[in-house]
């Protein structure tokens, strides 16, 4: 599966702008955080400024003050939700935005293919990622099309963040309520 264009997740990531790849991470972890912080939203807001304004020292200190307000317990999964935000770089730079967009894909990918009823596979998400999302279930696969979607909007310029966002809220609507649905099946 590429996206419209058709070009493949990675090669949506290698093309992005800083304010690109912040805003494609930002989406990874706040379509992830129902696992960390069921109403923890609110605490990346700020985040989510910064990078429409594309200012690296709000940037900075939205993420440092996310990571505390975030610091609570959550799902057996928010052990991967917490790394996200940990390892957001305090520097607007594109080279570790990169990285951490990247880090960022694979844990989303990887924990909403967890939800999955068939799980994921050996080597599914690198698969997914290179284009390729056979064998990629339904929870796996809208996510990446939400990642793909987040950056192909935001390659557009600013205006791109608010799709992003509704598309971060839609997908935390959907993770949040399979969780809830697999917790009362438990």
């Amino acid at each position: 599966m590429t996206s419209g264009n058709g070009r493949s997740l990675l090669e949506l990531i290698d093309g992005a702008d800083e304010r690109g790849l912040a805003a494609a991470g930002l989406a990874c972890l706040d379509r992830c955080l129902p696992l960390l912080a069921p109403n923890g939203a609110d605490a990346l807001r700020p985040v989510w400024a910064a990078v429409a304004r594309g200012d690296g020292n709000a940037w900075g200190e939205a993420v440092a003050k996310a990571r505390v307000e975030l610091d609570a317990d959550g799902t057996q999964d928010a052990g991967a939700v917490r790394v996200m935000l940990a390892e957001a770089p305090a520097a607007w730079t594109a080279e570790a935005l990169r990285a951490w967009a990247g880090d960022c894909s694979v844990a989303a990918l990887a924990l909403h293919g967890r939800y999955d009823a068939a799980g994921v596979s050996d080597g599914l998400v690198e698969r997914c990622r290179a284009g390729d999302a056979d064998g990629a279930g339904p929870l796996l696969a809208g996510e990446l099309r939400r990642q793909q979607a987040v950056l192909e909007t935001v390659a557009h310029g600013p205006t791109g963040l608010r799709r992003a966002r509704e598309l971060s809220v839609e997908g935390g609507r959907v993770l949040r309520a399979v969780v809830s649905r697999r917790a009362r099946t438990a």
